[in-house]
């Protein structure tokens, strides 16, 4: 713990750390540092940090803070904080509190303990990382995160594609082919960047219509891996 920290100040330090999303390369030193300097992990999946801290021969405690339990944990979190510890918290992959836990543990910390310090240790993130490759102007855009599964979702989709800048959005491998007809349906002719398996073996990029690019996914057998969606305004 960085006892020079806790002496001045009185309270602990919270560090949200990015790690991540598919290659294990892409950790920052700084994230590493925290993750082997702090008092205790909180995580978002116990057993997905675990593979994380082994790789990089690193020992640590770590308890579980996923959705479900973030605000019941928050307070052992803020407990922890009061004694001046350096508590980290990770989500499964990217950056916490982006369609990931985190948001709400660092909200109730910020009115429990306005003196504790809370730092962002950044890093890898599947929205930016597939803005980067995707070859449209991202001066503006907006992100949605993952769309709701039934009600609100046809709203969603209608503002999505009438928007004047590009939407970014988070879809799973189940939901992909369901997400792209949907699209069809309500604006055929769209731009549609469709990116999966970001950082791993077999990232990949595609572009088309939504009707194009179910085909080609189906035809590819390809519907594995987290997927980024980028519909461009028309």
């Amino acid at each position: 713990m960085n006892m020079e920290f806790a002496e001045a100040n009185g309270k602990g330090k919270l560090s949200v750390v990015a790690t991540p999303i598919g290659n294990m390369g892409d950790i920052t030193f700084r994230a590493l540092w925290n993750l082997k300097e702090c008092d205790v992990i909180y995580a978002e999946d116990t057993r997905v940090t675990a593979k994380l801290l082994a790789h990089y021969g690193l020992r640590k405690s770590v308890f579980r803070l996923d959705a479900a339990m973030e605000g019941k944990k928050a307070n052992e979190v803020i407990s922890r904080l009061e004694k001046g510890k350096h508590v980290a918290y990770v989500s499964d992959a990217g950056t916490p509190g982006i369609s990931d836990p985190g948001a709400r543990l660092v909200a109730a910390v910020r009115e429990a303990l306005p003196e504790a310090k809370i730092e962002a240790i950044p890093g890898p993130s599947a929205l930016t990382a597939a803005l980067s490759i995707a070859g449209i102007s991202a001066d503006a855009f907006s992100f949605r995160g993952f769309l709701p599964h039934k009600k609100g979702r046809q709203t969603a989709l209608k503002k999505i594609v009438s928007s004047d800048i590009p939407v970014v959005l988070y879809e799973s491998p189940h939901r992909i082919l369901k997400l792209l007809k949907e699209l069809h349906d309500v604006a055929p002719g769209a731009a549609v960047t469709v990116a999966r398996e970001l950082t791993k073996l077999h990232e990949e990029v595609l572009y088309g219509t939504p009707s194009d690019l179910a085909a080609q996914l189906e035809k590819k057998k390809a519907v594995r891996g987290e997927f980024v969606v980028i519909v461009e305004p028309h």
